[in-house]
């Protein structure tokens, strides 16, 4: 294991060593040693297993998408029961977090100020559901009431998933036909265009504005995937803005990269505290077309989907990062250990998840061990880099259909006990103050815990939510095992199980914001 850490580091020296050879006719020595000591310092903190069986803080999500037509024209009622039925076996499995598609093809699961209601909600693009309803309003509310977060995942570019889909008459391409492409059987906002970016914000701008999110999401459709032997067709705006660039391919980049860029200032101009995270594909570059990518032969968000996921990262305009890392250990073109070493190296600096493929992962043995599947493998490879910060689940209704008891083994052991969001305290490191005013009360219901928020001056210091831990009377208190917590609640009070009367607890109670700083910890000896 050890020889293995330190083959990994030579490697990473040997990355270094060819970039700095890129750069030779332009950085001074100083720059080489100083680049040379990140190195030392993040690639260490990279490759050291964390060791950690049950995390405290882990990211825990899970998609739930539109687009394979599961709420298309199902009555109303019967989808909110659905949604319910799977929000309640998620958070049994120790779900935090729900990534739910909101805006599949330039539609919206919402009820938008610019575009019509989506097809994969009533089968007809721009019919409004009856009864009326806000998928996303409604969704928001059930992911409040069991504390997990809420994602809204949109894709920007994509208008039609097939050409022989009908837009409805208030869609914004009968509006604006140039602003898009066709490229195969798809129709495409045209990335060059500063008029395509400046809707897509417009969008973002409504969704934030007027919806309590706690992230926008975007997964990995920017430029689409090729189509062999057609290149997108962008002549004309490479003609028209691709000036100072004299490869298309770079300009493209360009493209996204501006509207990323631009997003992220959207957000944060709006609601400092709304995260920016995308899910791109799992190979960000191969060896073969540059020495600092991974060992694999696949196709490639830099090169061919023109996504520069670790530039993003890198100048800090996404939250947090979920390669799609969909393959199992041992595949040949893209091995699932080979990517999760590649990305925790290649973290830059933003939090780190992993996309892990429910089925994919159940439907392949374990090489070392053949009479299981791969997810505790996975689950060890996932917890063994602090640079990963946890995982999101494609799909969540595999998770709920317990596909090869995969549910099952999130709850007895891998999900085990609660954990919290990691904190991204590059957006805001300060945790709120204490809860005040803690006491046991007496109700016709039982004992229950009380306590008073602590007080805050802006919506950042404002504790929405609270940690309640438990330990027996001569307990060492330790809030670094989430063994012992026994809720977290946007309540301020928690009912105490009530035994004999006669032994002693201690109850610990914390608060957090927003973006799941934990303040001080305030406690209660009570006899139950």
């Amino acid at each position: 294991m050890v020889v293995g850490k330190v083959s990994e580091f030579i490697g990473s020296l040997y990355y270094l060593c060819v970039t700095l050879l890129r750069f030779k006719n332009i950085m001074k020595l100083k720059n080489y040693l100083l680049l040379f000591a990140l190195l030392l310092v993040v690639g260490v903190r990279a490759q050291v297993p964390s060791g950690n069986k049950y995390p405290k803080r882990e990211f825990r999500g899970a998609w739930i998408q539109a687009v394979n037509g599961q709420f298309k024209g199902i009555p109303t009622g019967k989808l909110k029961q659905t949604l319910i039925d799977q929000l309640n076996s998620l958070q049994g499995a120790g779900i935090n977090a729900i990534i739910f598609q909101v805006r599949p093809e330039a539609d919206a699961l919402y009820a938008s100020l610019h575009e019509p209601w989506s097809r994969f909600l009533t089968g007809t693009q721009g019919q409004i559901p009856s009864p009326m309803w806000d998928p996303m309003q409604f969704m928001i509310e059930e992911c409040r009431k069991r504390n997990m977060e809420f994602h809204a995942w949109i894709n920007p570019y994509r208008v039609k998933t097939s050409l022989k889909n009908q837009l409805a008459p208030e869609h914004i391409y009968h509006q604006h036909p140039e602003w898009f492409v066709t490229y195969g059987d798809q129709l495409y906002f045209d990335p060059a265009l500063p008029e395509s970016r400046d809707y897509i914000c417009k969008i973002v701008t409504d969704i934030v504005s007027r919806y309590d999110v706690d992230a926008i999401h975007m997964d990995d459709y920017f430029y689409p995937y090729p189509v062999k032997g057609m290149d997108f067709p962008d002549d004309a705006s490479f003609a028209r803005y691709g000036g100072g660039f004299t490869n298309k391919a770079d300009w493209r980049r360009s493209n996204v990269n501006v509207l990323i860029k631009k997003l992220h200032e959207t957000i944060r101009a709006v609601k400092p505290w709304v995260k920016f995270g995308i899910s791109p594909f799992g190979i960000y570059r191969n060896q073969k077309s540059d020495p600092l990518g991974s060992d694999t032969n696949g196709l490639q968000n830099y090169d061919d989907l023109y996504a520069d996921v670790l530039l993003w990262a890198r100048e800090g305009w996404i939250d947090y990062n979920i390669p799609q890392i969909y393959w199992e250990i041992g595949h040949k073109a893209a091995d699932y250990e080979t990517l999760v070493k590649w990305w925790a190296t290649h973290s830059e600096n933003r939090p780190l998840f992993i996309g892990q493929s429910v089925p994919n992962t159940i439907q392949h043995a374990d090489p070392k061990n053949p009479s299981i599947n791969q997810l505790p493998r996975k689950m060890a490879l996932q917890r063994a880099y602090q640079t990963i910060g946890g995982s999101c689940q494609w799909y969540a209704s595999a998770v709920v259909e317990n596909q090869g008891r995969y549910r099952d083994a999130l709850v007895s052991e891998y999900h085990k006990y609660p954990a919290l969001i990691p904190v991204f305290d590059f957006m805001d490191d300060k945790a709120p103050g204490k809860v005040r005013k803690m006491k046991k009360v007496w109700t016709e219901d039982g004992y229950v815990l009380f306590w008073t928020a602590p007080k805050a001056e802006t919506e950042m210091d404002k504790a929405v939510r609270y940690v309640v831990y438990r330990f027996s009377g001569k307990e060492k208190v330790n809030l670094d095992d989430p063994s012992h917590i026994v809720a977290i609640t946007s309540n301020p009070f928690y009912k105490l199980p009530y035994e004999t009367g006669k032994t002693k607890h201690r109850y610990v109670v914390t608060a957090l914001d927003r973006l799941h700083n934990e303040s001080k910890s305030v406690s209660k000896k009570v006899k139950l």
